[in-house]
């Protein structure tokens, strides 16, 4: 297949980039009307470097900006220097950047214009989030210690992605990295942002959300602005680690976040630690915790000694005791065990006592009864044993006498003659 080229169009007049560039340079820098202009509008951002003071100019209801620079020669010279929200009306002329084929504004003066419409709508809209309490110091939520799981909010052609993917695969290997794809400028960024922060909570695998995107101009991070995408930071579930921009940078998202890190790998690495670093705490808390244990025992130990050596000291002096103890014990053992023998044998003394008295020849005696002795000491007991004319000694209660037997009779006595 084949197509006709128009005849005004040739190969052979086309122009190269240097000479197309050349061309559109000498068209804008010779033009009068453009070699001298002012221009009013809002400054978005400035960065000042060795060379001089470079900011953006925007127009926030045409959505029109232009790159402005003032040489650190003319600064001095300015009626007010450039800073981001201010509305200012610059002089100027129009420069085109070789190499970069870009045009920008060499500004000569800048004279106040009143606050800019983008910096008042940000101001008025920090006031009232403020107010609400979406930026207390209270809300914030700590980060998970040890998270297994970390959600990403960012745009997938976004260099931050590849950023924080490569700081949390260097700083946890093996960690679970969910990504929620959205759209991190424009005007459709505001409701991506919100839907890829919904993704995840309905998701509720995640531990943490990261929402970032990389630096750029004020107004490419104008979607962190967004009240919407505020709210939904400040009322995640789930604790948020805004890395947005650069340090420099700080939105509005930033501050209902949780924590803020400014950058995409500040924010990887404030949300999860080092593995290495977790081992190597480990490992001295182990260390610590083993020379605890051991110091522990070596006081122990050293008070066991002590003991035992108060226990070699205390020792006799408590056997003593002891035995004495024991020896009381022993003597009342004794004393109740030989008592009620001691009792039995004096009440059977007594008895035998009382026996012996009844048997008592004297107490016998004494009742009126006699003993009578021959006089070789025989006791006669039977009137054959003795003769008449012999001699006998009768021992009475009180006394002796001595008789003569005169007569012996078998018969008993008679008392009534």
């Amino acid at each position: 297949m084949s197509f006709n080229l128009p005849s005004s169009i040739e190969p052979d007049s086309a122009l190269s980039v240097g000479g197309l560039t050349a061309y559109i340079q000498l068209l804008l820098e010779q033009d009068d009307q453009l070699r001298q202009v002012w221009v009013t509008g809002e400054v978005s951002s400035a960065s000042r470097y060795r060379s001089g003071l470079f900011f953006t100019l925007q127009d926030p209801d045409a959505k029109a900006s232009i790159s402005c620079v003032v040489w650190n020669s003319q600064l001095d010279k300015l009626a007010a220097l450039p800073a981001q929200g201010e509305q200012l009306i610059l002089l100027g002329r129009v420069n085109v950047h070789p190499q970069r084929g870009n045009y920008q504004l060499i500004v000569w003066q800048a004279l106040p214009a009143g606050e800019g419409l983008l910096a008042l709508r940000y101001r008025q809209l920090r006031n009232r989030l403020e107010l609400e309490g979406l930026f207390d110091p209270e809300r914030k939520r700590p980060l998970p210690v040890h998270p297994q799981t970390v959600a990403v909010v960012t745009s997938p052609q976004a260099a931050a992605w590849g950023d924080i993917q490569r700081t949390l695969k260097r700083r946890y290997p093996g960690l679970r990295v969910l990504f929620s794809p959205a759209l991190v400028q424009g005007d459709q960024a505001p409701a991506s942002i919100v839907a890829a922060i919904a993704r995840v909570e309905r998701d509720r695998r995640a531990d943490v959300l990261i929402l970032s995107r990389g630096g750029g101009a004020i107004e490419d991070m104008a979607c962190f602005n967004d009240e919407f995408v505020v709210r939904a930071v400040a009322n995640c579930s789930i604790p948020v680690i805004a890395g947005i921009g650069h340090q420099r940078d700080e939105s509005l998202a930033d501050l209902a976040a949780d924590v803020c890190a400014h950058t995409p790998t500040a924010a990887a690495e404030q949300a999860i630690p080092f593995l290495s670093n977790l081992h190597a705490e480990h490992q001295e808390r182990f260390h610590a915790l083993n020379q605890a244990v051991v110091q522990y025992l070596e006081v122990e130990r050293d008070r066991l000694q002590s003991l035992r050596e108060c226990v070699k000291r205390v020792k006799l002096d408590r056997q003593i005791k002891q035995e004495t103890q024991v020896v009381a014990w022993l003597k009342q053992r004794l004393i109740q065990s030989t008592l009620r023998p001691f009792q039995e044998a004096t009440q059977h003394h007594q008895l035998l006592q009382e026996k012996l008295a009844t048997l008592d020849p004297q107490a016998v005696l004494q009742r009126g009864y006699a003993v009578v002795r021959q006089m070789n000491g025989s006791i006669a007991r039977s009137a054959l044993e003795v003769s008449p004319g012999e001699d006998l000694s009768i021992q009475l209660g009180q006394g002796h006498l001595k008789v003569k037997v005169t007569e012996v009779s078998i018969a008993p006595p008679s008392f009534d003659e």
